[in-house]
């Protein structure tokens, strides 16, 4: 666990730097050697990406099994630290989440999201003290494996476009602090990116805020100019390759050409970044 705990301490380090922790999700070993080799200094998995790779759809669908040996592969096949977005923690109940989290350890990874979206109709949003329990849990197994893992507690209020938009920003601080107090070590709001919501969420939350960026958001050097200590892109590089190959097929079945595939990356070089 000795190389282990020293990657965990570097993941860890990565998030107060002079600059944004920019992780481009990835969702197999072959994008996430492509993002090592750009110069990632950490490589995270996103969910929807490797459920859909694996043929689920995203949404705690996937086999914990399944999602773990992704990880594992991953985290195998590059240097860098590895960061695992486990969903809501592929369990229902808290101490499910903390088997996922031992599972996440032995597979190579040292730092986790964990969402508080409740999928079960009843809410949007996970009850704050059931969410705390699961985080606790999580931080719980971290520390019996001798791992300082990070956990990147998710707040999806804005996600979720949930209660009322004028009380978000108090309820994501809320949340915020009340995961913080249960062990998370840094805290992920996705679903805003204006600069002044950033801005007051910076303000508000206590420890490295991640934002989940895009088109049409600030770029890595405003957010980090705002404060935002991790920056990531989710599914979107995911959903941008299977938009190729969508339009490759659809080109090829339909028109007979090949425009779409001009630019290729190169049999050899891709063989090769999979050979070591």
């Amino acid at each position: 666990m000795t190389n282990l705990g020293g990657k965990a301490e570097l993941f860890q380090s990565l998030h107060g730097g002079d600059e944004p922790l920019t992780l481009v999700n990835a969702w197999d070993v072959a994008s996430a050697l492509l993002v090592e080799e750009a110069g990632g200094r950490a490589v995270a998995t996103t969910s929807a990406g490797v459920a859909w790779s694996l043929g689920a759809p995203d949404g705690d669908r996937l086999n914990r099994d399944r999602a773990l040996d992704l990880v594992a592969r991953v985290a195998a096949a590059v240097r860098v630290p590895v960061t695992a977005d486990i969903e809501s923690g592929f369990a229902s109940r808290a101490e499910g989440v903390g088997e996922t989290v031992r599972g996440v350890i032995e597979a190579g990874a040292v730092g986790v999201n964990i969402e508080d979206t409740l999928r079960d109709g009843s809410a949007p949003l996970r009850p704050v003290e059931e969410q705390c329990d699961r985080i606790a849990a999580a931080r719980e197994a971290a520390e019996a494996a001798g791992i300082p893992l990070y956990i990147n507690a998710r707040v999806d209020v804005y996600l979720r476009a949930a209660g009322d938009p004028a009380d978000r920003l108090g309820v994501a601080a809320e949340r915020a602090a009340a995961y913080l107090a249960a062990g998370a070590s840094g805290v992920f709001v996705p679903g805003v990116v204006d600069p002044e919501t950033v801005s007051a969420l910076v303000k508000a939350i206590p420890a490295p805020l991640n934002i989940l960026a895009g088109p049409g958001a600030p770029t890595i050097a405003e957010l980090g100019a705002l404060g935002v200590a991790r920056v990531s892109v989710g599914s979107s590089v995911a959903q941008a390759a299977y938009g190729l190959v969508r339009g490759a097929a659809r080109e090829l079945l339909t028109s007979g050409t090949y425009t779409t595939l001009d630019q290729p990356f190169g049999f050899g070089e891709l063989n090769a970044l999979l050979d070591g």
